[in-house]
């Protein structure tokens, strides 16, 4: 049996009709993360990986 997942949408997000938005969820020691229009679609990776891409995505402090 599949664990069941609780799925947080981002505070960005508009809330509109558009369901733009990437939705985060936490299982068995990795993160799950999918786009709210396609909720199938689910792609996982560790804790470690997601912070190294968004502080490459976010670029050097300054």
């Amino acid at each position: 049996m599949r664990e069941a997942l609780h799925w947080q949408k981002s505070t960005f997000s508009d809330g509109g009709d558009g369901n733009t938005c990437v939705e985060v969820a936490t299982a068995a020691g990795s993160i799950r993360l999918r786009e709210s229009d396609d909720p199938t679609t689910e792609i996982a990776t560790a804790p470690t990986a997601l912070s190294h891409l968004l502080q490459a995505l976010k670029g050097p402090r300054r």
